[in-house]
């Protein structure tokens, strides 16, 4: 049973300030954290918005202003869920007020911004986390776990792919709510940052850091119309990201990520060919990870199974189908 409380500060209340609110609302009930969140401010540019959103979701009070949430003393956690270019400023404000960041990724535009950003949290000595959500899969958890115990053996390769299909259209535009991540001003880079963020996070947990890359990008749609301007402008984002890598294991890695994959909503999966095994995980069937040892002389060899956590430790694990 959670003994301390925390006071959240939401900055952003779209589509990620819904999930965080929900996550916030119900960590309780299924885990045993020391801590029990409590939703004590929503901020939002629109007033309006910024109160039925916190009647929604049960927040005590609206801001509209997150420098006037940053320095209340209510607040110990600020939650930035907020467009791209406002990370840098509201977390390292936050940073310097004393509070807990938790902040949504990519951290900055671009690395002299993050950079920025990790040495005000650093310096402050403040909790502080990105929202690398994809680590807290159980089946993800259990590939960690299979790594570390050495049950892949050397690591020969790693291959990582996040496809989606929604900015296809030329006539699609760029800017505003909603399509901010079109325009490069306010998200910093395309596909780099929006998708292989997630990848990259994952790859580096699983297996390691990366000493080399090699890289591609390409921007296919080179113009589009500006929905703040009403000009057609020029697309800064890149559509398209593809790399090679190498560990510093010495496994060599494939990563790519587009939003031109007709018929891909969020296509994410990795695969890792060790010495004595393989896992494989897809986040379309997010609880099955598909597993190979070599080394198994049974008939199936266990290629792939389902499973399922039984418990919140995550430490055991039920087989329920073998192909």
């Amino acid at each position: 049973m959670a003994t301390k409380k925390v006071n959240v500060g939401l900055v952003g209340c779209g589509f990620m300030g819904r999930t965080h609110s929900n996550a916030f609302r119900q960590v309780n009930s299924f885990f045993q954290p020391e801590w029990q969140p409590v939703l004590k401010a929503v901020c939002a540019r629109d007033g309006e918005r910024a109160k039925a959103f916190a009647a929604q979701w049960g927040y005590e009070s609206a801001e509209t202003d997150w420098r006037k949430l940053v320095a209340r003393p209510d607040i110990d956690l600020i939650d930035i869920a907020s467009p791209n270019d406002t990370h840098a400023e509201i977390a390292i404000a936050a940073a310097g007020a004393g509070k807990m960041v938790l902040c949504e990724k990519p951290l900055g535009r671009n690395a002299a911004e993050a950079e920025r950003m990790v040495t005000a949290v650093e310096k402050a000595g403040v909790a502080n986390m990105v929202w690398y959500n994809y680590r807290r899969v159980p089946a993800v958890t259990l590939a960690k776990q299979l790594i570390d115990e050495g049950r892949l053996g050397r690591i020969f390769h790693y291959r990582a792919k996040f496809l989606q299909d929604w900015t296809i259209s030329k006539d699609l535009p760029q800017g505003g709510e909603g399509l901010w991540r079109l325009d490069v001003n306010v998200a910093g880079s395309g596909v780099t940052g929006d998708l292989l963020a997630h990848c990259i996070d994952t790859a580096m947990w699983l297996n390691g850091s990366i000493d080399q890359v090699i890289a591609m990008t390409e921007t296919f749609i080179k113009e589009r119309k500006h929905n703040l301007t009403g000009k057609v402008e020029k697309v800064g984002i890149d559509d398209a990201s593809a790399f090679l890598a190498r560990f510093a294991n010495g496994s060599l890695a494939t990563f790519e990520a587009t939003r031109y994959a007709r018929g891909h909503k969020a296509l994410y999966t990795f695969e890792i060919n060790g010495e004595h095994a393989s896992i494989f995980w897809d986040l379309h069937d997010l609880h099955r990870l598909q597993y190979f040892d070599h080394r198994d002389e049974g008939r199936l060899r266990c290629r792939a199974c389902r499973l399922v956590m039984s418990t919140p430790s995550c430490t055991r694990w039920r087989i329920f189908s073998k192909q």
